[in-house]
């Protein structure tokens, strides 16, 4: 072999064996011992690197067992990395590794309770003086494979009130054909496990030069409660489970602005469980889906396909002070979980701006086809007390074709039950911009008693029953201002009201029918019928003259001037007068009770089979409606009110007709024990009112019909006129035992003066006045009679003889005492001593003179007629017996002066003394008194026929002073 071969030969083979020496053991131990060195110079922990193997020959470089950490907490460490550089890096410029395998990753994240990272304090590096250029090119790197097998990274955060802890494990990666200056894309491959047995799986193509990506990523059953603690810093949340799975193909591209593109994305929540902090619940989902989904992020649009939801149970509770509580739990902003983001920027540090649209340009979100099926709503209202608590479900809603953007109208329909048993069901189309929609609503069942807690408050009463159903076409025409109109059908059905003050039936009615609704909101109603069936109504009027009504009111404070006031769209009347319009009211079967308990004792009576119709109620014409109602009162007394009215202006047009027949008076016994002080022992009434309005002016006519009334017990009342009531009462009734009164009423209604009870009152007090006043004047005029006064009969000075004027009076008396029977006559004589005295005393001298000589004439043995009156006695006779019968009668001697007159002036004088003696003589003015009221009631028995028992003879009386020159008797009416 040449010299020169072998040379070569032998240096070829040293060169080669320095190289192998180098490359395979002095540069990886120097290489490690550098490493080692930097990282014990430049790590902040414990680092090493086990050991470094190179193969020169294939340029394949291996790093074993890198370790950064304490032992057994180790923060960043591998198994081993294996790098196959190309030789061909060396003439393409291009740093071009065949293949990276990194086996054994494991990587400890973990964020302090400052925010700070623990990988970011791994290293302390010298400080730069010279910044990168923005334009410098990406370093030229070529990757053919780079694999990442069996990585497990630990992430724990202690920033959260609840610290964050999880691992990822089994986490693989593949990159295939990477290149930092190439167009083309690289292909990668990412699979871990997550917590709770969670998957996930990203596949994709990855590019540099541009920032694009386009891929897959998959995420299967992803625990929420690992990451709950983020949400929990927000909003006050207890999370108990829930599971998220995620499916969707994206596209990435960072060339220019940042636009990201979802689709075909596909989500799956389970099992979701959240409560509140104190255990109250919540939120419960059996399983949400949404599939077909797609999201531009430059468009700021969310497309969601299809959504499926089931099993939703959520409880909504609004608080005392009025807020709900969902809204209180999500309404605060957690404070940030790091220091460093509550720093304000700064000039050298501004804000960053992000790039694409408008950030006031709002996201679009569509749903092309929503169904939510078998939610569970529990609403619970504390403001109102007592509680109200409502369920609502199991409740279905179907939404279609929605968009945020809201120019074309979506589809929806809900269906739902509330409470026991009540429905709703509502199904239309809804278009939010601008707001406007038409729905079909269909109530069933709906239980009234769901708004007694928010009547309490207000009223004493109590809601028993009562359920609501209909059959509505709402039209929503818009919001600013809101218009809406509302047609179809209502019914109310058991409405049953408790008064629990007096704990009675208040109101209620078996079914209130609404048909023909058409209501335009604001201003205008229209009813075509009201069918009301089997309604019931109490009203009382209590002990302090209050009623029923007064006390269902709850006592409120007074407010205060700032509760008073209203804001100007509140104080602010409509443009339009409210228009309503009810084409007619059918009333069937009704009820009513009425008591007046300021009575004693109380009055109470009962409305019955209450029935008939009411004509078109019209507030915009001002045509009369119709009126036609019947009832009974207690069962057998009927009641009509007929005619017409215009309700709305009733001192327009009214025309009523209102008729009682057969009331029992019985029953109106405790107002005649007020007002009358007595009570009514029987009798009936018939009522005949006919009321007509024109134009403000009143012409009624009120007629009342008593029939065989009777009064009982009299009763203290103060209340109680003070009049002969009994007396009225027996003149006002015929032969018949009735009574009719006339009670004609005019007027101006307008006129503020003008009050029509207290007339008829008035008017018939003053017939009562009148005629327990002045009876006899009533009665003459019952016969026709003219003035002449009836209550006496005047008779001659001592006389009690019956003159023809006297005869003529007493006829017409008897007339009208045969037309009222219940009346009875007291006959009281009467007598003067001024004018008959006189009279009389000559009447019993005479008497005297004849009662003596009779005795004479019988002791002397003459024959005597069979009275003495029948005796005629001379005046010298009479002159004889003056001085005997003066010592008899006066009992006394005749003065001794007298002796010395002569025989005629003594006689005169004897002759006037006895008279004087007599003048004043009680015996004799009764005597006449008497006799004249024997002759009055002879007079009535005999002549006219009056039945003897209907006239009595009262104690006679005398009276002191004269009237004239004729006595008169009073006579005195009474009733039976």
């Amino acid at each position: 072999m040449h010299n020169g071969l072998k040379r070569a030969l032998i240096s070829l083979m040293t060169a080669l064996i320095v190289y192998c020496l180098l490359g395979f053991l002095i540069l990886p131990g120097v290489a490690q011992r550098i490493a080692n060195q930097q990282l014990a110079h430049y790590a902040t922990v414990p680092a090493r690197l086990e050991r470094i193997e190179l193969n020169p020959f294939t340029l394949e470089l291996r790093l074993h067992n890198l370790h950064m950490g304490e032992p057994d907490a180790e923060q960043l460490a591998f198994e081993r990395l294996f790098l196959d550089l190309e030789w061909d890096s060396l003439w393409n410029r291009t740093l071009h590794l065949s293949a990276i395998e990194l086996i054994g990753p494991n990587a400890e994240v973990l964020f302090d309770l400052d925010g700070k990272l623990n990988l970011t304090e791994l290293f302390e590096l010298p400080k730069t003086e010279n910044s990168p250029k923005e334009d410098s090119e990406p370093l030229a790197l070529r990757i053919d494979r780079l694999t990442l097998a069996g990585g497990r990274v630990h992430f724990a955060d202690q920033r959260t009130a609840e610290p964050i802890d999880f691992l990822l494990d089994s986490l693989d990666f593949e990159l295939l054909n990477f290149a930092t200056r190439s167009t083309d894309a690289a292909d990668a491959v990412l699979a871990a496990k997550g917590p709770d047995g969670s998957h996930i799986e990203w596949k994709g193509q990855l590019n540099l030069s541009p920032i694009t990506s386009t891929g897959q990523l998959e995420i299967d059953g992803l625990a929420l409660k690992t990451f709950w603690p983020y949400v929990r810093d927000m909003a006050p949340l207890a999370l108990n489970e829930g599971k998220l799975s995620l499916k969707t193909r994206y596209q990435l591209d960072l060339s220019e602005s940042t636009s990201l593109q979802l689709s075909n994305a596909s989500a799956t929540l389970a099992s979701l469980s959240i409560d509140s902090l104190e255990g109250q619940p919540l939120l419960r989902l059996m399983q949400a889906e949404i599939a077909q989904t797609s999201l531009d992020l430059q468009k700021r649009q969310v497309t969601l396909g299809q959504v499926r939801s089931q099993a939703l149970e959520s409880w909504l509770i609004r608080e005392p002070d009025g807020q709900l509580n969902w809204q209180r739990l999500v309404a605060g902003k957690a404070e940030p979980i790091s220091s460093e983001t509550t720093e304000e920027p700064t000039q050298d540090d501004p804000q960053p701006v992000q790039q694409g649209d408008a950030p006031s340009q709002p996201w679009r979100i569509v749903i092309g086809d929503a169904e939510l099926r078998g939610y569970q709503l529990h609403l619970a209202d504390k403001t109102p007390e007592p509680n109200a608590d409502l369920e609502v479900g199991p409740l279905d809603l179907d939404v279609r074709n929605f968009d945020s953007r809201g120019t074309s109208p979506m589809d929806l329909k809900l269906k739902t039950e509330v409470g026991k048993q009540g429905s709703l069901l509502t199904e239309g189309k809804l278009t939010l911009t601008p707001m406007q929609g038409s729905f079909d609503v269909t109530l069933a069942g709906i239980d009234l008693r769901l708004a007694q807690p928010y009547l309490s408050p207000f009223v004493h009463l109590e809601l028993r029953s009562g359920l609501l159903a209909s059959q509505l076409a709402v039209e929503l025409k818009g919001i600013e201002p809101l218009a809406f109109h509302i047609g179809g059908s209502a019914e109310v059905t058991q409405l049953h009201t408790l008064d629990t003050i007096q704990d009675r039936d208040l109101v209620k009615w078996q079914s209130l029918q609404v048909s023909g609704l058409d209501y335009s909101y604001p201003n205008a109603l229209q009813i075509d019928k009201l069918d009301l069936n089997q309604p019931y109504a109490r009203f009382i009027i209590n002990p302090d003259l209050t009623t029923n009504i007064n006390d269902l009111l709850v006592d409120k404070p007074a407010a205060t001037p700032s509760q008073n006031a209203t804001t100007p769209q509140e104080s602010a009347s409509p443009d339009e007068p409210f228009a309503l319009r009810i084409g007619g009211i059918q009333i069937a079967d009704g009820s009513a009770n009425f008591a007046d308990l300021s009575l004693r004792p109380p009055f109470i009576t009962a409305i019955q089979d209450l029935g008939g119709s009411i004509g078109t109620l019209d507030n915009r014409q001002h045509n009369a409606a119709s009126v036609d109602i019947q009832g009974k009162v207690d069962r057998y007394a009927p009641v009509s009110i007929e005619g017409s009215l215009t309700p709305f202006e009733p001192l327009q047009s009214l025309d009523i007709i209102t008729r009682f027949k057969q009331v029992e008076l019985t029953t109106l016994s405790p107002y005649s024990a007020k007002f009358a002080g007595y009570r009514i022992r029987k009798g009936r009434l018939n009522l005949d009112l006919h009321y007509r309005i024109q134009q403000g002016q009143l012409n009624a006519e009120n007629e009342v019909v008593l029939e065989e009334l009777e009064l009982g017990e009299k009763v203290d009342s103060e209340q109680a006129v003070d009049l002969p009531v009994r007396l009225a009462v027996a003149l006002l009734k015929d032969s018949s035992g009735t009574i009719a009164l006339k009670i004609p009423v005019q007027g101006d209604l307008k006129n503020p003066q003008f009050d029509v009870v207290p007339i008829i009152w008035q008017t018939l007090r003053n017939l009562v006045v009148k005629a327990s006043k002045s009876p006899f004047k009533f009665l003459g005029g019952l016969v026709g009679g003219d003035q002449t006064d009836l209550s006496q009969i005047l008779f001659p000075p001592g006389s009690s003889e019956l003159d023809n004027t006297a005869r003529s009076n007493l006829d017409t008396l008897a007339s009208a005492l045969r037309q009222r029977p219940v009346l009875r006559l007291e006959i009281e004589g009467m007598s003067t001593p001024a004018v008959d005295g006189p009279l009389l005393a000559e009447q019993w001298l005479e008497r005297e003179y004849q009662q003596t000589w009779y005795k004479v004439l019988q002791r002397r043995g003459d024959t005597v007629p069979a009275d003495p009156s029948m005796l005629e006695i001379s005046e010298d006779e009479k002159a004889a017996m003056l001085e005997g019968i003066y010592r008899s009668r006066l009992q006394q001697q005749p003065p001794t002066e007298w002796q010395s007159l002569d025989e005629d002036t003594r006689a005169r004088q004897l002759r006037q003394a006895i008279l004087s003696s007599r003048e004043s003589s009680t015996a004799l003015l009764r005597r006449l008194s008497r006799a004249r009221a024997a002759s009055i009631k002879d007079y009535l028995v005999d002549n006219t026929g009056l039945a003897a028992d209907r006239v009595f003879l009262l104690d006679t009386g005398i009276a002191q002073t004269p009237q004239g020159r004729e006595v008169p008797t009073v006579l005195h009416l009474e009733a039976e």
